[in-house]
């Protein structure tokens, strides 16, 4: 939003923005909450993070961290089903506040959060990460998701094929923005020698990375056949992240007779810091959105190995990466042994991704790009009543 000023100058007028998420371990969404929400305080706006916490995880470390960036951070109670004293808390927050705009993130916040903000004519924004697929469960919240998404006055998609799922699949092409995601390169990633002392390589194994949730879409059953194909190797994989299949995952490890190639690393914060331990970073997954796993590597020039699915392709070609179909671990095992034996090559692919990294993802105009979107919306809106400033910070 912008004011003329004296000798009409355009200048800025600070939004109040408030961010409503249930996080969980953290990954490729949190992330890219915490990089918005601390990049809007830094621009001058007023930004508050509402963490929906259910119980499973703590948000508190995530919260301190937005907290020193300038964010303000609420912690709200809700563990299971306890829908009305999540409403409720929402509802305190905007009434209390001066909020231009309300942003959510993830089927939750969608679904039971932003309607609270509607109904106190705040404008409502959504970011769509991706879609997870699986069982009937999942398939349900995706639907009443995507009909939440009909009262949004903008959808927020973070690659191109997303934002052509929605509209296939009913959101209304007039409010689906394509944003996709950018990367802050603000990590001091560990020297070689000490991120592969901490992840205990071994010497004269070809280090690869795996890093995510443990969750079919993820693929990282594809990556387990990928390995058991290529015994000749001296592979050794680290699999970074936790979720629901790293039991059957194990169990798939022991039936390869692979289990000895694999450390399973569960989650570690600040994971980016270790990319440089890795040879090669493999994203096998089946479905995606931007995942910021792929600029993490990227910043790393660590040589890529990944699906060509989602906005993949929209972040790497094939002059930067090896890009491979989804499902096909035999694709997969082979771009794996050019990368052992062409190690040239594929390095002069990482550097090629790390200055498209630099060029095309850098977060300035990604802020500018959501600001945008903000401030339409609170200009066509009809005003939200002020009062007095939350007190209840965390």
């Amino acid at each position: 939003m912008r004011q003329r000023g004296r000798n009409d100058l355009v200048v800025p007028v600070p939004l109040s923005i408030l961010h409503v998420l249930a996080p969980g371990q953290v990954g490729g969404l949190e992330s890219v909450v915490a990089m918005l929400a601390s990049g809007q305080a830094r621009a001058g706006h007023s930004v508050s993070v509402a963490a929906v916490v259910t119980g499973e995880y703590s948000a508190e470390p995530w919260l301190t961290s937005l907290r020193s960036a300038g964010v303000h951070t609420f912690a709200i109670l809700a563990p299971g089903r306890a829908y009305r004293t999540e409403r409720a808390a929402i509802r305190e927050l905007c009434r209390d506040s001066t909020m231009s705009i309300v942003h959510t993130h993830g089927y939750r916040p969608d679904v039971i959060d932003a309607a609270v903000a509607r109904k106190l004519q705040i404008p409502t924004v959504t970011t769509v990460h991706g879609f997870t697929g699986g069982g009937f469960r999942n398939r349900l919240y995706e639907r009443l998701q995507l009909r939440a998404f009909q009262s949004f006055g903008a959808v927020v998609s973070v690659s191109r094929p997303l934002a052509d799922e929605l509209v296939r699949r009913g959101v209304g092409r007039d409010k689906v923005h394509i944003v996709p995601n950018a990367y802050d390169g603000a990590v001091a990633r560990l020297p070689r020698n000490e991120a592969r002392r901490i992840m205990q390589v071994r010497e004269g194994s070809f280090h690869i990375g795996w890093v995510g949730r443990l969750s079919e879409e993820k693929g990282a059953d594809l990556l387990l056949r990928a390995v058991a194909s290529l015994g000749d190797l001296p592979l050794q994989v680290s699999i970074v992240g936790d979720g629901s299949e790293r039991e059957a995952l194990e169990r798939q490890a022991a039936k390869l007779n692979i289990a000895h190639r694999i450390s399973w690393r569960g989650t570690v914060h600040d994971a980016a810091r270790l990319f440089s331990a890795f040879d090669l970073f493999v994203l096998s997954s089946r479905t995606e959105g931007t995942p910021i796993v792929l600029f993490e590597a990227m910043a790393a020039s660590v040589p890529i190995v990944a699906t060509r699915v989602g906005g993949v392709p929209d972040v790497l070609t094939d002059s930067e990466a090896m890009l491979v179909p989804p499902n096909d671990p035999d694709s997969l095992a082979g771009a794996i042994r050019a990368a052992h034996e062409q190690p040239v090559a594929t390095d002069l692919l990482a550097k090629n991704a790390r200055s498209r990294l630099l060029d095309q993802f850098s977060v300035p105009p990604w802020l500018a790009r959501y600001e945008s979107i903000y401030t339409s919306l609170r200009n066509s809106s009809p005003g939200v009543p002020r009062s007095r400033r939350a007190t209840s910070k965390t």
